[in-house]
């Protein structure tokens, strides 16, 4: 009895937002009547994740197989986005925890849960983190469901839908962050006309006490100047700028010896101040 006890709230979680089935109250799904006070308009703040091992096997909806990511690391996709709100409101997620529409979370077919992906809809080009707990959107070729808190926040709600990018907001267990494809731009002469400059990031974090402290020590060490650009909440150390390529080769090269293997070379904007 306990096997097929489990075996039901097992096939109960995998369903995620499926709108098929009678375990729901409502047979369409709608927006809330009335808004609480309680509503979310803060991105969902990326952090460390074990990913559940649970939501890694493969599974099947509605006759069609899905297999998931084993990590989210340089996912980019774009496509449809579309919302689910309170039909699936208080019901359990692919992970076990309670949708809250009025959070900044969503679901997706193949991301590893949870995951954190910033989202952008590409028809107004407003923004928002959300964070995977779940799985779909099943129905159509949509690319992810979004929760009521983050599709009003990227003004989708009377469109039902919207052509968005998908990034995935990765983090490291040392903190470290990367969102989507985000690597070193390939090598280009810098020339006298343009302001962009030739850095060697060392981290991306959350934490802007951390990266102040390193930033000091790597100066000290390294007697290099830093630069740390800040967007949607993450600070970015990189050293420079450099005068050339060959210097910074040579430093990239220091760098990796004592221990960031991470750090790569990148051409940016930079604004020198007389």
């Amino acid at each position: 009895m306990r096997i097929i006890i489990f075996g039901l709230i097992s096939i109960l979680v995998l369903s995620g937002c499926v709108s098929s089935g009678g375990r729901y109250s409502q047979r369409n799904d709608s927006a809330p009547h009335r808004l609480p006070s309680n509503i979310t308009t803060q991105d969902a703040k990326p952090v460390y994740e074990d990913y559940n091992q649970v939501n890694s096997r493969s599974y099947e909806v509605l006759g069609k197989r899905y297999q998931p990511l084993q990590t989210g690391k340089g996912y980019e996709a774009v496509g449809r986005a579309s919302w689910y709100g309170q039909k699936f409101h208080g019901h359990l997620t692919a992970n076990g925890e309670v949708y809250n529409m009025y959070e900044m979370t969503a679901a997706h077919k193949t991301l590893p849960i949870p995951s954190y992906v910033k989202v952008t809809n590409l028809d107004n080009q407003q923004t928002a983190i959300v964070r995977v707990n779940d799985r779909g959107p099943f129905h159509g070729n949509r690319l992810i469901d979004l929760s009521y808190a983050a599709a009003r926040k990227l003004g989708i709600l009377k469109t039902g839908t919207a052509h968005v990018k998908l990034q995935v907001v990765h983090v490291t267990p040392d903190g470290q962050i990367t969102v989507g494809k985000e690597k070193p731009n390939p090598a280009s002469p810098l020339n006298q006309e343009s302001d962009r400059a030739l850095f060697i990031q060392v981290a991306a974090l959350q934490d802007q006490r951390k990266i102040d402290a390193l930033a000091k020590g790597l100066t000290m060490l390294y007697q290099v100047p830093t630069h740390v650009p800040e967007g949607n909440g993450i600070y970015r150390l990189r050293l420079g700028p450099l005068s050339n390529e060959q210097e910074a080769k040579k430093l990239l090269n220091e760098l990796k010896a004592n221990g960031y293997h991470n750090a790569y070379t990148v051409y940016d904007q930079f604004q020198v101040t007389q």
